[in-house]
């Protein structure tokens, strides 16, 4: 059909009488023949197939342990045996067909050439995935691993998982070296100020059977405690326990070093360090009553749920008197001041402690009394009448917060009673919870709090019977009443809250960096109550050891949780001081951070060749030495790794190939210059 329509068309053009010669119009003919003809066939959309073949050559892997206990514990001649070979093995293996690809600890592509065994720590699983992921898409064959069999970081490799062939070159020295070593130390992270906390130290030794070695605890260079350890025939490892006192609060930090002996072969792992963070005792709370009440229980059970309280309760008239040596950080005074005079001892024990209080008002107690305590809250009552109340949350308080739930939560409490009468705030107390009575908001404080500048911080709850609202809450959310122990919780942390207690902390994510590690500081700001707030600016200074100023940066507290980012940094003590301004008050923190040439390397100085040689052999390959690379490459020969040969086809239609189209323009642009040049139009 496309022909007879380039045919028709042609014959339609050309058989009339024309002014050129009759060879010149059957030339002209063929042209117009075949361009309508192509035409017309690209209008039934013909496709051309076509395959493409690929092929890929085998791939081995040099994966090189450049750690720094190669160059410690090879011998130099095999460590020179294969810095020399490796290069020579790439290259006969590369003549042989092959795609060769080295990689270390530190570099993802690196030349067998140009090796540094500077990494300052050993992972090898990670070596190994890498080498395999980065390989995925590739005709993968075999990996050789040049390592000690010596893993300090990650995952150790699990004999057998690997997917092709792995031919171990073993390095190090198997060989037992006279040493003693510091392999690790057991510490609580935390100490309470003023107790003592034990610190459990792990020493192992090759050589010294029958000896004893001195083990030393150090803190900025004064020895604090020392130790001679028997080191037993028969065995390789002994533990010895220091009882260490915790001084005042802040961030310590410890050296537990054993003495080098004669003969020992490195002393690079005699000493490691230990960070303890020395925290003040927990708060010491003192409940008190006038009387027997359930609302003392809920109390109770409210602080309880606080691991950093520590309670003692006391009702006047009701078991044993409060111990004259009893002393408290804050109280929770339930109905006191009481009539009649009810709890008067308990209540000027308080008051002499001169400690912050939160008051719980009732029907028992003396609000005459209380007016004259200044708590920045008067009560002016209209005879005995009360008001039903649920708690409102007030959202122009900010020195802690409530979260949804809390207010759905508030919500569904049962009313409880207050006094009916005039409430006034003055001195700053605000009130962080208002009154609604029935479903009208009030702004009547039902939780009044003192400013900061009061002489001793108060805290006034004007409900009774609040124990219904934990048991309400109880009963509805599987026996969790959190609403109500963290009011409870945070009004007491907040009255314990020293003014000029810092809100901002920074500190190091690591105990200690290396030399080669980035260097990184988390950041955390809080608001009057310690609870998380972001994106705070803050400015840090970086100093060294001599006080000059290394590095100043602006950075943000981040709700992710990013740190900042330092990058590497020389060995040494460096000290860093954080400003921020939070809630209009300027906040600092500061502390120091330890870059050190960490000898996690020199722990271990025994190569592990029977990890490397399972590897090898239960994944098909062989283990060999630096001396014996010829051999290795012979063996990757011999396994006669094939070549991948892929084919690929594709389906593309005529009318997209654009070489075509500039064919057909080409013919009939010859068709009209032939016309034009014989006299046609």
């Amino acid at each position: 059909m496309c022909l007879a329509v380039g045919a028709g068309y042609a014959a339609l053009l050309y058989s009339a009488r024309a002014p050129w010669s009759r060879g010149v119009n059957y030339a002209l003919a063929a042209l117009r023949f075949v361009v309508v003809s192509f035409l017309c066939y690209l209008l039934l959309a013909p496709f051309v197939q076509t395959r493409t073949t690929h092929t890929e050559q085998p791939t081995v892997v040099l994966a090189v342990d450049n750690s720094q206990s190669i160059k410690l514990f090879t011998p130099a001649p095999a460590l020179g045996q294969l810095t020399a070979g490796l290069p020579q093995l790439a290259a006969t293996l590369r003549d042989k067909g092959f795609r060769v690809e080295t990689r270390t600890l530190t570099q993802a592509e690196a030349a067998p050439d140009s090796l540094r065994f500077t990494a300052s720590r050993t992972d090898l699983g990670r070596l190994l995935a890498d080498s395999r992921e980065a390989n995925a898409d590739r005709n993968l064959a075999a990996v050789v691993l040049a390592t000690d069999g010596l893993v300090n970081q990650g995952q150790q490799p699990q004999p057998g998982e690997s997917s092709v062939p792995i031919f171990g070159v073993a390095l190090g020295d198997s060989i037992a070296k006279k040493d003693l070593r510091l392999t690790d130390l057991r510490y609580n992270r935390v100490a309470f100020s003023g107790n003592k906390f034990p610190l459990e130290v792990e020493v192992s030794y090759e050589g010294y059977a029958g000896g004893a070695a001195t083990v030393e605890v150090r803190e900025g260079g004064r020895v604090l405690q020392s130790r001679v350890v028997a080191l037993p025939t028969g065995r390789q490892l002994v533990r010895t326990a220091f009882q260490l006192l915790a001084p005042a609060p802040g961030r310590r930090r410890y050296e537990v070093r054993v003495r080098p002996q004669a003969g020992e072969f490195t002393t690079l792992n005699n000493a490691r360090t230990a960070f303890i963070d020395v925290v003040k005792g927990k708060l010491r709370v003192l409940l008190a009553g006038a009387a027997p009440h359930p609302d003392l229980k809920a109390l109770r059970a409210a602080i309880l749920a606080n691991d950093n309280f520590d309670l003692t309760l006391a009702v006047a008239g009701v078991g044993a008197p409060l111990p004259a040596s009893a002393t408290f950080d804050v109280a929770v005074l339930h109905q006191l001041p009481a009539r009649g005079g009810l709890g008067q001892e308990l209540l000027a024990r308080v008051r002499a402690a001169r400690v912050p209080v939160l008051y719980v008002l009732g029907a028992q107690s003396d609000l005459g009394a209380y007016n004259q305590l200044n708590t920045g809250l008067a009560v002016q009552p209209r005879g005995t009448q009360t008001d039903e109340v649920t708690p409102l949350i007030n959202p122009g308080f900010s020195r802690f917060s409530f979260d949804e739930e809390t207010r759905r939560r508030f919500a569904a409490y049962p009313p409880a009673p207050v006094p009916f009468g005039d409430l006034r705030l003055s001195g700053g107390t605000e009130a962080a919870l208002w009154q609604q009575v029935g479903r009208l908001p009030t702004q009547k404080p039902l939780l009044a709090i003192s400013g900061a500048a009061a002489p001793v911080r108060t805290a006034t709850l004007l409900a009774e019977n609040t124990w219904q609202w934990r048991l309400t809450e109880a009963a509805a959310h599987q026996d969790r009443p959190e609403a109500y122990d963290r009011l409870i919780g945070r009004t007491l942390q907040l009255l314990t809250q020293n003014a000029n207690r810092k809100r901002l902390d920074v500190y190091p994510t690591q105990d200690a960096f290396g030399t080669e590690d980035d260097v990184t500081l988390a950041a955390e700001t809080y608001n009057a109550v310690f609870e998380r707030i972001y994106d705070q600016k803050i400015t840090l200074t970086l100093t060294d050891s001599t006080r000059r100023p290394v590095r100043s940066v602006g950075f943000s507290s981040a709700a992710d949780g990013a740190p900042l980012h330092l990058g590497a940094l020389p060995a040494g003590t460096y000290r860093y001081q954080a400003r921020a301004t939070l809630g209009g008050q300027p906040q600092t923190a500061s502390g120091e951070l330890l870059v050190q040439n960490q000898p996690l390397e020199a722990q271990e100085t025994r190569a592990d060749l029977r990890l490397l040689r399972q590897l090898s052999e239960r994944s098909g390959g062989h283990l060999y030495y630096p001396s014996q690379l010829d051999q290795l490459a012979q063996a990757i020969e011999k396994a006669n790794f094939k070549p991948v040969i892929s084919s690929e086809e594709d389906l593309k239609e005529l009318i997209n190939i654009k070489w075509l189209f500039f064919a057909l323009l080409a013919l009939l642009g010859a068709e009209w210059a032939t016309r034009k040049y014989q006299g046609g139009v």
